[in-house]
Order: structure tokens, then sequence, then C-alpha cells
């Protein structure tokens, strides 16, 4: 498969998936959201996102330029996926809403699909400009253990707001996190220990940089 850097610009683009976060590190459960977006929503392109200046996080990330290539080492083989910088290169806070107007001037005409996590859309309407991200793209929401669903939630509870609306997108709950992974390998866990939750060649990286090292 040819590298999301060099896709053909030639070839209309109708759907376009965005899928951002840390990626600190990126994991197996992260690859597997990829590929079933990149299927079941039929994308023409997916953007995947580092998070660059991220204002939610209590934490302080990992160097961007690690994160981006170990993203490169995750995705980068996957056709149609497209590993992309810009909100690390933003100055000051990132916001989804941001990226969101540059895309829709980049496709004009196309559908954008926004792809965030259970735990995500539970915060959603704490995003700026929320209304707006809705107005630009239709979220998709994927599973995460210890976020119930929608559908699964106690109705009638005084504090619940008209649910916002999204896709499911189906895919097995997965209980790989990648606070877990930093305890592991800031414990000195082998390359092949972590193989079993990133991608082998993530789990390289991980050793090779000696990343997380100090406890997170």
């Amino acid at each position: 498969m040819s590298s999301g850097r060099s896709n053909d610009r030639t070839v209309p683009v109708r759907r376009v998936g965005l899928f951002g976060g840390a990626f600190d590190p990126p994991h197996r459960a992260h690859r597997l959201l990829v590929e079933s977006a990149l299927d079941v929503l039929r994308l023409d392109r997916l953007h995947i996102l580092p998070t660059g200046r991220a204002w939610h996080k209590a934490r302080a990330l990992s160097p961007a330029e690690h994160r981006l290539a170990m993203c490169e080492l995750a995705f980068g083989d996957l056709g149609r996926v497209c590993v992309d910088r810009r909100e690390i290169d933003r100055p000051g806070d990132s916001y989804t809403i941001d990226t969101l107007n540059e895309l829709a001037r980049e496709y004009p005409g196309a559908e954008l699909f926004l792809i965030i996590g259970e735990d995500q859309l539970a915060a959603f309407r704490t995003w700026k400009r929320w209304p707006e991200v809705l107005d630009l793209a239709r979220l998709v929401v994927a599973g995460r253990p210890g976020f119930p669903s929608p559908a699964t939630r106690v109705s009638g509870d005084a504090s619940d707001d008209p649910p916002v609306p999204h896709l499911r997108l189906p895919l097995p709950l997965s209980p790989i996190s990648s606070t877990a992974l930093r305890s592991m390998a800031s414990a000195g866990a082998a390359p092949q220990e972590l193989a079993a939750l990133v991608p082998e060649a993530v789990a390289g990286y991980i050793s090779t940089h000696s990343l997380y090292q100090q406890p997170s």
C-alpha cells in the first residue's frame, strides 16, 4: 500500500475522515479503529492528527516529533491515510474547529467525518464552538471501556442533555490504553512485550528512543 503522504490529489475526494489524539503512543486499538473507519465509512481519505498543544490534557505530552514518528510507523502503510502534522505546527492551543475549517477549504464539497471516542463524546459540549463542529462534520463515535453508550445510560436523569447527534462505529471494545502502555514502558517492559499491544515498529521505536522511562 502507498503511504498516506503520497495520496493522489487528482482522484475526487468526497468522504474525508479526521481522527485526532495524543497518540502517546498509538496502539493496536487505534489501528483497528482506523481500519474499521476506512471500511465502514467508505472514506476516500483519513487524516490522522497528533495533538499539538492540548488545552484539555493535564499531563505533558511526549515531544511532538516522537508522536508524529510513531503515527507514521503505526498507520503509514495504510492506503487513503494521511498522517497530518498541522495541529503540531499550529501555534498556541489547538482546537478541532480550526482543523475542520481548514479541511473544509481543502476539500470543497466533501463530507467530513470526525471520529472520536466515547470519552470525548461525554465531554463534547465543553469543546470550543462545538455547535459549529456539528455544522461542519458528522460525529462518528467508537466505544471505549468505562464509558457506556447513550443507549445503555439510565434515562430520566435531570442532568441529561439532549443527545449529541452521531454515528456509531461498530468495533469491539478494547482494554488497551496509552496510559497503561506508558506505565509498562516505564517499568522496563521489553519490546516484544509492548509489541502485543502496539504495532511492532512502534514498540521498537519506544525502545530505541527510551520513551516513557520516567513515571507518567
